[in-house]
């Protein structure tokens, strides 16, 4: 440790650990107090190590901190928004906002990806919800490191205010299963959701659907239902095709 480390009562970050603030700093808007909690929000069950009490760390607990947040604040923002709207309706739209494909996206647009810690970049692909799920725990992270009221400000002005049009998501078609067969139909496409596979435990199942455009594979989707692997898969499709 230096003489100044000894002053200021402070360990010298990394190179590694100064690239890792600077992009959690451009991510939140601000420098980080506590590193320690955005390296568990990025750090995915795979690559975590198990404890002496057999713990395995991740940044599950984050998650779960992280999406009662963005769910409390995009709740009060819509009901602040459309004080005209009903109760259904505001339900409707939150759930659009904070389902999974959604904050996958977000993620991405946010650079979260490249900051994951994984055991095996394969687990990614394998994965539909690996970096809406890190975004929720960065959310976590930013709420402990920074209290509610920064947090909720991060999320209205970082998150929703920069990356989502909320109109758009309002008058957007959810059943993206139902807009590719629509298309298919109005371009005279054959279209087909063939079963690849079906895997899991007695408690977790996972299902594969791979989609095919006049017999040619154009996406595959995962979900833990058929009906959600379909729409996985419909809604890559979508957005290769442009649909969305």
């Amino acid at each position: 440790m230096s003489f100044w480390e000894k002053i200021l009562g402070k360990t010298a970050l990394s190179e590694k650990d100064h690239h890792f603030s600077d992009a959690i700093t451009s991510i939140v808007g601000s420098k980080p107090k506590n590193l320690d909690l955005f390296k568990l929000a990025t750090l995915h069950s795979s690559a975590g190590k198990v404890t002496k009490g057999g713990f395995r760390e991740s940044n599950e607990r984050l998650e779960f901190l992280g999406d009662a947040t963005l769910s409390m604040v995009v709740a009060e923002y819509l009901f602040k928004k459309y004080p005209f709207e009903d109760e259904g309706f505001l339900t409707e739209i939150r759930s659009r906002i904070v389902k999974r494909e959604t904050l996958n996206r977000l993620a991405k647009k946010l650079g979260i990806p490249s900051l994951v810690e994984l055991q095996d970049k394969i687990q990614s692909k394998k994965s539909n919800s690996i970096y809406g799920n890190a975004l929720e725990a960065v959310i976590g992270a930013v709420f402990l490191d920074r209290g509610y009221a920064f947090c909720k400000n991060f999320i209205l002005v970082k998150i929703v205010e920069q990356h989502l049009d909320i109109p758009q998501i309002i008058h957007t078609d959810s059943n993206f299963k139902s807009k590719i067969i629509e298309w298919a139909q109005k371009e005279s496409k054959e279209i087909v959701f063939e079963p690849v596979t079906q895997s899991g435990t007695s408690v977790y199942n996972e299902f594969e659907i791979t989609l095919l455009i006049d017999k040619q594979q154009v996406s595959r989707g995962i979900g833990t239902s058929k009906k959600k692997a379909e729409q996985d898969a419909a809604l890559k499709a979508c957005e290769k095709l442009n649909l969305l």
